[in-house]
């Protein structure tokens, strides 16, 4: 059985909308793309290489989107994003000419996609398959990057498809700009009532 782990750039206020760029993702009339840029460094750039090295995708339509127009004609910044396998759930695209690309249709597919052999599953972006996956408890573990900054809006890490469940805290850093980067397990359900977690 595969992980699928949820790697996410977020706000304080748990916006991920465009970390990376103006362009990036400016629906719902979102004017803050870009906002990560002026929070790097050697520690956040050594958490990133770790983050990027080589393992499936799974992604959703509007992400692989971004990604296929950049990633291909960039791969010194991400070696090996050419020879993953890219998962993507969509309704409307059946074919891509980035290599390795397999599209699903359903939850169902993303489910016996989790219960195969291979390597983890990298989910990337996504607002609205997190959403999904959260609704579904498929979620294994987050991988966190948390700014010290808010935007009042934008589309949320911690949304509709949000349920109640207990995750154990795997490593965390923080960098010199205020970054805190935080990886996190599904331990259990949330016991009503108490402190604590029920062990799944």
């Amino acid at each position: 059985m595969r992980k699928i782990i949820v790697l996410s750039f977020i706000t304080l206020d748990g916006v991920m909308q465009a970390p990376g760029g103006p362009e990036e993702d400016a629906s719902g009339k979102f004017e803050f793309g870009g906002w990560s840029a002026p929070y790097g460094d050697e520690v956040f750039a050594k958490v990133m290489q770790k983050q990027m090295e080589p393992a499936d995708m799974l992604l959703g339509r509007k992400t692989f989107d971004i990604f296929e127009a950049y990633w291909p004609k960039h791969v010194e910044y991400w070696p090996g994003v050419n020879d993953v396998t890219k998962y993507v759930l969509s309704n409307t695209l059946t074919s891509s000419a980035w290599e390795n690309t397999v599209f699903l249709k359903s939850l169902a597919d993303v489910e016996k996609l989790k219960n195969s052999e291979g390597s983890d599953l990298k989910v990337w972006g996504s607002s609205e398959l997190i959403q999904l996956l959260m609704k579904h408890d498929l979620v294994d573990e987050f991988w966190l990057k948390i700014y010290p900054l808010t935007l009042g809006k934008g589309k949320k890490l911690f949304g509709d498809g949000t349920i109640p469940a207990a995750f154990t805290s795997i490593e965390t850093a923080i960098t010199s700009t205020g970054v805190i980067i935080a990886n996190y397990k599904r331990a259990g359900e949330v016991k009503t009532g108490t402190v604590g977690v029920d062990e799944k």
